[in-house]
């Protein structure tokens, strides 16, 4: 999008969704005018799982001719649509064709590839029927003893499988790493790897990897209403590391886990690499803080909380998403084993499904989509039909390979699961403001960030009512970012008019816009070693009315590294607006 160019994205409201057991969205979009009374103060009860209660992009038309016009263009899955334009959702991966990702200081001959055999049928996704039992996931904190017991012997029978089996614990790890870290070529497009990080496909993709690991874990103990717990880290009570993954000897421990953050430790949402000594009350108050901006104030359009549009052809990682970024990247960190030289297991992404609490942490993950789609009236998802027609692989339950679209998974209930209603306490964690004046423009862009760089941004449009508020977000665009080193952990945080000493200055901040955080992952022996591109996007009305800067003709921006900053390069900064 051209700067100040209000662009309308390809999304209509979304058709109406089957009731969730979730009690937060049976009142359909009144969430924010509830109180914490209402959905945080009531203790929740155990759950028994035993019963179920109800970037730069190739021109693909120049690749596409010089491959021989409509007949490439139909081996790569790309079709005209009835506008003329050139349908490109990314397209399922050729099994047959793996690359080994290169990550240092680990065994020879890691492979991060899925067993296939050619000839091996692909069969569509069919979702289950109607009357199948709901599966209920219950939060990691309130699992009952019945339950932990079912699980942990579901997961020792699927360690138990031969590692060639494509539901065995040892192939179930590895295929996050082969969507992650390099393993699969686009189709069409032998210089491009599939990446389901760092744009729209990152919810979804991850939604059907909980999906059929979940049915292939109660496949194993005979269980159709077994579901996977999820770690409740968006509420006080669900942040620590959830006990029932610390026993030795359960199958659900991880021995590479970061030894200082084992319960009771309190989790920091907003992790940079180093604990903060402050009190519990504190941390909790500033991850609900968190919570708040990352769902509700900058989360207003489809764009800002699911990540940018990824298309065959497109480079990978054109853009995370509000929630992907912190706490998705942050808790991965968090959990990782400092001990090790990539922050295995659960810090870097080829080895982080090792950890059985992945899929915990990816469960809540998925539970903020859930959620988010229900908080206003204009959380919709994309109609593009490139990102409902995006597809990919899965080994099913009866070690199937299932092609999947992200038009199937679109509503947990047609998936046949729900999550169990522990209420939502950051729903009105508001950041306080604080008096004063912005601190001056220190710098220009394009910089490396191996020290905070403020920078004056102008705002084509000021004073805008409420109505044109709620029209087109104001949308600040932070350009050309550059990561020189893959497999660090790079985070910096970024904030408007901030009038104390940015280093200061924390993520719960009024002044806070949010903050890029991006997890290590690898790249294939061979490939190009240039440095990772990606973008940002931050939704700022609510942020500016808190700040009182609605009327600034002028705002600061800050650019704050917290780590490896300087691996990192900002080339500009800009707004724009977003219908």
């Amino acid at each position: 999008m051209e700067s100040a160019i209000t662009t309308p994205p390809r999304r209509v409201m979304a058709t109406p969704r089957t009731p969730s057991s979730l009690q937060t969205l049976r009142c359909s979009h009144h969430l924010l005018g509830r109180t914490a009374k209402d959905t945080g103060n009531n203790p929740p009860r155990r759950l028994s799982c035993c019963k179920a209660t109800g970037g730069g992009r190739v021109d693909r038309r120049d690749v596409l001719l010089g491959l021989g016009g409509a007949a490439a263009a139909a081996a790569a899955g790309l079709a005209a649509s009835p506008g003329g334009a050139l349908a490109a959702p990314i397209q399922a991966p050729d099994l047959s064709s793996c690359n080994t990702p290169e990550i240092p200081d680990t065994a020879t001959g890691l492979s991060c590839c899925l067993p296939y055999r050619a000839g091996t049928a692909i069969v569509d996704f069919k979702p289950p029927p109607a009357s199948a039992p709901l599966r209920v996931r219950p939060a990691a904190h309130l699992v009952d003893k019945k339950c932990l017991a079912k699980y942990e012997r579901a997961v020792a029978l699927m360690k138990k499988l031969p590692d060639d089996d494509p539901r065995s614990f040892a192939q179930q790890w590895r295929v996050h790493c082969a969507f992650c870290d390099a393993a699969y070529d686009q189709v069409g497009f032998p210089d491009l790897d599939i990446q389901v990080h760092n744009s729209w496909l990152f919810f979804p993709w991850h939604r059907f990897y909980l999906y059929f690991h979940e049915r292939i874990l109660g496949k194993l103990i005979g269980d159709d209403t077994f579901a996977l717990p999820f770690w409740n880290w968006d509420a006080p009570d669900g942040m620590a590391f959830p006990a029932i993954y610390n026993n030795q000897s359960s199958p659900l421990y991880d021995e590479k886990r970061n030894p200082a953050h084992l319960p009771p430790f309190t989790l920091d949402l907003d992790y940079n690499g180093t604990d903060d000594s402050i009190p519990r009350d504190q941390q909790i108050k500033q991850n609900l803080t968190i919570m708040y901006r990352q769902m509700i104030s900058s989360a207003k359009r489809a764009e800002l909380f699911l990540g940018q549009p990824y298309r065959q052809g497109d480079q990978p990682d054109p853009g995370a998403g509000t929630v992907e970024n912190v706490p998705h990247n942050t808790v991965h960190l968090w959990t990782g084993d400092t001990r090790q030289p990539n922050g295995e297991d659960m810090g870097i992404f080829y080895s982080a499904a090792r950890d059985p609490v992945f899929y915990a942490h990816h469960g809540n993950v998925d539970r903020m989509w859930h959620i988010w789609r229900g908080l206003r009236p204009g959380n919709t998802d994309f109609t593009d039909a490139d990102w409902l027609d995006a597809a990919f692989l899965f080994y099913d339950e009866d070690a199937r390979l299932v092609r999947v679209r992200v038009r199937d998974c679109l509503d947990p209930a047609t998936l046949r699961y729900a999550y169990q209603d522990v209420g939502l306490p950051w729903l009105n964690a508001k950041p306080a403001t604080e008096a004063g004046s912005a601190a001056p423009a220190t710098g220009t862009l394009p910089a490396t960030l191996s020290q905070t760089v403020r920078v004056a941004v102008t705002r084509p449009r000021t004073s805008r009512s409420q109505k044109e508020k709620e029209e087109e977000e104001e949308v600040l665009c932070v350009d050309g970012i550059e990561i020189a080193d893959h497999l660090k952990f790079v985070k910096f945080d970024v904030f408007v008019n901030v009038s104390s000493q940015s280093g200061a200055a924390t993520t719960a901040a009024a002044e806070c816009a949010g903050s890029v955080a991006m997890a290590p992952h690898a790249v294939r022996p061979g490939k190009e070693k240039g440095a990772m591109k990606t973008a940002a996007r931050f939704g700022i009305c609510d942020l500016l009315d808190d700040i009182g800067a609605n009327a600034d003709k002028t705002i600061i921006v800050s650019l704050v590294p917290r780590c490896a900053g300087d691996t990192v390069t900002v080339g500009g900064v800009r707004i724009e607006y977003i219908k």
